[in-house]
């Protein structure tokens, strides 16, 4: 049975990154320590770009992750959908790996007879309830992205509801790019709800420059810094660090 945690990046933004290094690099080193990064590229009634799709697909497929185009208004069961689909499909992997332990390199699970692989699904299924995730959501704040805020705050808060109704452990954490004074600024620390941005985000301000590279490699310092801290921690640490976060 997978007892790991799950870790993922959340990467929501309506355009091409125009600063710092290269994100899809980003991504790849992501997907090396163990982190999917997942993107949702956010249209209104205007188009993305080619430029702007290559980099939306490129920064998932580097990331090990899912990507999708959608509309804002369509965002909340995109934001939940994406989530879900990108656990699944982290624990579908941790599965084919014991099975080609057990069975030999060759086997996956759609090589299974459809019963077994039915009962394979299940197992899955109720790991993606019970498995324990951290998801860190970057969210472009780009001039574009303006009037695109308030729907993705809604579409944060319904994340939230939906996957607190799993029995396994959530953590959520918010960096937003560009940053008043940074490149990234961190609006909400880890936390179990997201609740907490309710009062945030209306004072985000908008500005010019996407550093969508910079903004990974923060998020990656942040997973880095967690599990540092944590290897240090008691239990009795851990309940406090968790409620003072």
């Amino acid at each position: 049975m997978y007892t790991g945690k799950i870790r993922q990046i959340l990467l929501i933004t309506d355009g091409c990154s125009n600063h710092g290094e290269d994100p899809i690099a980003m991504a790849a080193l992501a997907k090396e320590q163990g982190i999917t990064v997942n993107v949702i590229g956010v249209m209104e009634h205007d188009v993305i770009d080619e430029k702007g799709m290559a980099e939306i697909e490129g920064i998932a497929m580097a990331g090990g992750g899912v990507s999708q185009i959608v509309y804002a208004q369509q965002l909340s069961q995109t934001v939940q959908m994406v989530t879900k689909k990108a656990m699944n499909q982290t624990i579908q992997g941790v599965v084919n790996r014991e099975l080609q332990q057990i069975l030999g390199r060759s086997q996956t699970m759609e090589d299974l007879p459809p019963e077994k692989r039915g009962e394979v699904m299940e197992v899955v299924d109720e790991l993606g309830e019970t498995v324990e995730l951290d998801v860190l959501i970057l969210v472009d704040t780009s001039a574009s992205m303006k009037h695109k805020l308030p729907t993705v705050k809604e579409a944060l808060l319904d994340l939230s509801l939906s996957l607190n109704a799993r029995t396994g452990e959530n953590q959520f954490a918010v960096f937003v790019f560009p940053g008043k004074k940074n490149d990234v600024e961190k609006l909400l620390n880890w936390t179990p709800n997201l609740q907490n941005l309710t009062s945030i985000f209306s004072k985000l301000s908008t500005g010019g420059i996407t550093p969508t590279g910079p903004a990974i490699r923060a998020a990656l310092s942040s997973f880095n810094q967690k599990r540092s801290l944590r290897s240090y921690l008691t239990n009795d640490d851990e309940s406090y660090l968790e409620e003072s976060m």
